[in-house]
C-alpha cells in the first residue's frame, strides 16, 4: 500500500458491470489510488486521452469491442501504462492471450480482493522501461555481455518481459546463459525485493519431486519428521525458476499445471490446497514442441508456460562477443586466484578463439580460459595453451606444432606420458599437490 505523503496513482477500471466498476473502485481508493471508470472501449480510449493513468484494468467482453483490442492499444500507444486483464473464472486462453497482448497479469472473476491488491500493488512498482545504471552493471556482472544484434535483442526483450507477470519458457542450448537471463528478469520486475529461487528440475529425485515443489506435511510418507515448505512457498512474493523443466514425470507435470492456473499448492499429505503468489519462469535445452510429439510433456502445460518464448542464442551465433567476453571472464578468474594482474590473452590466442564454434557455448568458453589460466606461463595465454580441437571447422592450421593436446581423461586412466606434472608446478610456483587438485577440477585429469 502506498503512504499517504506519496502522489496519489491513478488508475483506469474499464467494465460494463456497474457493480465491478464500483467494486474496484472502492478496493483502489481503500490503497489510496484514485479510479477513473469506464464501461465501453471507446469510453476508454477517450479517457486515456485526456489524462496520464497509472495501472489499467479491463475486463476482456465490452459492449463495443474486446478488452484484447485495448490491451493492444495501450501497448502501441501508452507503453509505459500497466495493463491487467478481468477474466470469466478458468479461462485461461483469454488470460493467455491478454498476456500475449501485452498485458502485465490478469485477475479472475468472482474477484478475490487479496489477490487483486498484490496485482495492483506489483503494477504500481514497475520500473521505468529504461534501463538505469545499476541494471546495465547488473547485467554486466551477470554476464550478458556482448554488442552483438543478437544480445542487443535479448536485453531488449529482458526489460520488455520484466514488465509484466507472464510465464516465460527461456530455449537454449546448454551454456548460453538461461539462469542469468532469467535473474534478469526478475531484477528488472516489481518482484525484484522478493526470492529468486531456482532449481535444476532434473536433479531431483523423482520420489521427492512434489515434495520440494510443493512441500509436505509430518507423517505423509517414510522421513517426513515436520512440515515443509515447497519452492512455490519459498519463493513467495518473488520468483520461481524451473530450469529442465522438461525433466518433470508426468504425473508432477499435472500438478504443477494446476498450481499455474490456480496459484496454488497442496503440499502431499494436506488436504487443503495453499495459495501461493510466484511468478513462473522455465527453461529447457530441449525442444518441448517435440517433447510433447512423443508423449513425454503434457500439451496444456506446455501452453501455459511457454506464454512468451526466450531463445538464447548460442556463442557461435555471435563470435563478435568473444573478446569481450573473454576479458570479462579472465579478470573474474584472477580475482578468483588473488593474482596481482589477470592472465591475458595474446592476439593469435583470441584469433583461435574467435574462430571456434564453443559447441558448450560461454561455460566452455570460462573452462578452456581457467584451464588455459592455469598452465599458461607469465600470466600470457598463448594458442598452445587453450587446446583448441585442431579438426574445429573454420580453424586454421596452426603455423608450428602445438604441444600435444591432452585428451579428456577418462576414469581410471593415468596421465600421458608427456605431462611432467611436477616440473610444470615448479614452473608455475605452485606444490604439485595443488596442479594435480586443479586440473582434477578441470576435468583433465583423472589419476588411479
Amino acid at each position: 500500500m502506498q503512504p499517504m505523503s506519496s502522489p496519489q496513482a491513478q488508475a483506469l477500471v474499464v467494465d460494463d458491470e456497474p457493480d465491478i466498476r464500483d467494486l474496484l473502485r472502492l478496493t483502489l481508493a481503500r490503497m489510496n489510488i484514485a479510479a477513473t471508470t469506464a464501461a465501453s472501449l471507446a469510453e476508454a480510449r477517450a479517457a486515456l486521452q485526456a489524462r496520464r493513468y497509472d495501472l489499467c484494468l479491463t475486463d476482456m467482453r465490452l459492449p463495443d469491442g474486446s478488452g484484447i483490442e485495448l490491451i493492444a492499444h495501450i501497448t502501441a500507444e501508452y507503453p509505459e501504462l500497466p495493463v491487467a486483464m478481468i477474466t470469466a473464472h478458468g479461462n485461461m486462453e483469454s488470460a493467455v492471450s491478454a498476456m500475449k497482448a501485452g498485458a502485465f497479469d490478469f485477475v479472475a472473476k468472482p474477484l478475490e480482493l487479496q489477490r487483486l491488491r498484490q496485482l495492483v500493488n506489483a503494477a504500481l512498482r514497475l520500473e521505468p522501461r529504461a534501463a538505469s545504471e545499476e541494471t546495465e552493471t547488473a547485467q554486466q556482472e551477470q554476464g550478458l555481455l556482448g554488442d552483438s544484434p543478437a544480445m542487443a535483442r535479448i536485453r531488449q526483450l529482458i526489460a520488455k518481459l520484466a514488465r509484466n507477470q507472464a510465464p516465460v519458457f527461456i530455449t537454449g542450448e546448454s551454456g548460453t546463459g538461461k539462469e542469468l537471463a532469467a535473474r534478469l528478469i526478475h531484477a528488472r520486475g516489481p518482484r525484484r525485493e522478493g526470492p529468486f529461487v531456482a532449481v535444476n528440475c532434473g536433479a531431483i529425485p523423482e520420489e521427492l519431486v512434489e515434495s520440494e515443489l510443493f512441500g509436505h506435511r509430518k507423517g505423509s510418507f517414510t522421513g517426513a519428521i515436520g512440515d515443509k515448505a515447497g519452492l512455490f512457498q519459498t519463493a513467495e512474493g518473488g520468483t520461481l525458476f524451473l530450469d529442465e523443466v522438461a525433466e518433470l514425470p508426468l504425473q508432477t507435470q499435472v500438478k504443477l499445471l494446476r498450481a499455474i492456473q490456480e496459484k496454488a499448492v497442496r503440499p502431499v499429505g494436506a488436504a487443503r490446497e495453499v495459495a501461493v503468489d510466484a511468478r513462473i519462469i522455465s527453461a529447457s535445452h530441449r525442444d518441448l514442441a517435440r517433447e510433447v510429439e512423443s508423449g513425454r510433456f503434457r500439451q496444456d502445460l506446455f501452453y501455459r508456460i511457454n506464454v512468451i518464448e526466450l531463445r538464447m542464442p548460442p556463442l557461435r551465433e555471435r563470435p563478435e562477443d568473444i573478446p569481450v567476453l573473454a576479458e570479462h571472464l579472465l579478470g573474474r578468474i584472477g580475482r578468483r586466484a588473488d593474482a596481482e594482474r589477470a592472465p591475458r590473452l595474446s592476439p593469435e590466442a583470441l584469433e583461435g578463439l574467435c574462430r571456434h564454434t564453443f559447441p558448450g557455448n560461454v561455460r566452455e568458453l570460462e573452462n578452456i580460459l581457467e584451464r588455459a589460466s592455469a598452465l599458461c606461463e607469465a600470466q600470457r595465454i598463448e594458442t598452445a595453451d587453450l587446446y583448441l580441437p585442431e579438426a574445429d571447422p573454420g580453424t586454421a592450421p596452426a603455423p608450428s606444432a602445438p604441444a600435444p593436446a591432452p585428451a579428456i581423461a577418462k576414469p581410471g586412466s593415468t596421465p600421458p606420458q608427456h605431462w611432467n606434472l611436477d616440473a610444470a608446478a615448479r614452473a608455475l610456483g605452485m606444490p604439485g599437490r595443488s596442479l594435480r587438485h586443479e586440473l582434477h577440477r578441470l576435468g583433465l585429469l583423472i589419476e588411479p
